[in-house]
C-alpha cells in the first residue's frame, strides 16, 4: 500500500482528493494538514510515502515545508499540487527537492497515477513544465555550482543518459534514441542518481543545469 498524506489549505480539495485516492486498492491516505506546520508534523507521526504538497498555505508554504521534510534522509516523496500560474515556484520546489508537480485540475485517474509513479521513484515533470524550468535557468543567468568533478564519475553513457533525462525525456524515448532496451535505461539512471548522490529524475535535472552539463536553448 501507498500511503498518503494530503497537505492543502482547501479543505473540499482535500476531501475530494482523499475520497478518490482511498477508493483505489493501492493506495491509503493516512492523514490530512492545512497548512506547511500540520504536513510536516503529520509527516513525521504517520510516516507517508508521498506527500501532496500545495504551495500557498498559511503558517508556513508548501515550499519551506518541502525543504524541511526532505533535508534528512528517508524523507517522503514530495508531489507538489500547483495550477499554471505558480511559474516562480517550479524551480525552487524542485531545488527543494520535490519529485514532481499534479496541476490541481487534474482527473482522478491522473492524480492516482501520479501518486503511483512518485512512490515508485520516478519523477512527474510534465515537458510544459521542464520548458518553464528551463526558463528560470536562463533568467537566473546559467549554472550556479559547477562540479566537475561530481560529473566525472560518470561513464560516457550515463552522462548521455544523463542529459536525455534533463531535456524531459522519459525511459523509453531515450531507449529509442540510443537504441538499447528500456531496461537498460533504467539501469543507467539508477546508476546516475546513486553515483550523483540525486533522489531522483527531478533532481537530476536541476543538477544537470546547475553543472551547466545541459545549457537553456539546447
Amino acid at each position: 500500500m501507498i500511503r498518503v498524506l494530503i497537505a492543502d489549505d482547501q479543505g473540499m480539495v482535500r476531501t475530494g482528493f482523499g475520497v478518490f485516492l482511498s477508493a483505489q486498492p493501492d493506495i491509503e491516505v493516512v492523514g490530512e494538514a492545512a497548512d506547511g506546520a500540520q504536513a510536516i508534523e503529520r509527516a513525521a507521526a504517520l510516516a507517508p510515502d508521498v506527500v501532496l504538497m500545495d504551495v500557498r498555505m498559511p503558517v508556513m508554504d508548501g515550499l519551506e515545508a518541502t525543504r524541511r521534510l526532505l533535508s534528512g534522509s528517508g524523507g517522503p516523496k514530495v508531489l507538489i499540487l500547483t495550477t499554471f500560474d505558480l511559474d516562480d515556484y517550479v524551480y525552487e520546489a524542485l531545488r527543494a527537492g520535490a519529485s514532481g508537480f499534479l496541476l490541481k485540475d487534474a482527473s482522478a485517474a491522473q492524480l492516482a497515477e501520479a501518486v503511483r509513479v512518485v512512490a515508485a521513484g520516478d519523477a512527474l515533470i510534465a515537458p510544459a513544465v521542464t520548458r518553464r524550468l528551463i526558463r528560470e535557468f536562463a533568467r537566473l543567468g546559467g549554472p550556479r555550482a559547477p562540479e566537475v568533478r561530481r560529473l566525472g564519475g560518470l561513464t560516457e553513457r550515463e552522462t548521455e543518459v544523463l542529459t536525455l533525462v534533463a531535456q524531459a525525456m522519459s525511459n523509453q524515448e531515450i531507449a529509442g534514441k540510443l537504441v538499447v532496451a528500456e531496461q537498460t535505461v533504467k539501469s543507467h539512471v539508477g546508476r546516475v542518481l546513486m553515483k550523483l548522490g540525486l533522489r531522483d529524475r527531478a533532481q537530476a535535472i536541476v543538477y544537470a543545469y546547475e553543472t551547466g552539463l545541459v545549457r537553456p536553448g539546447e
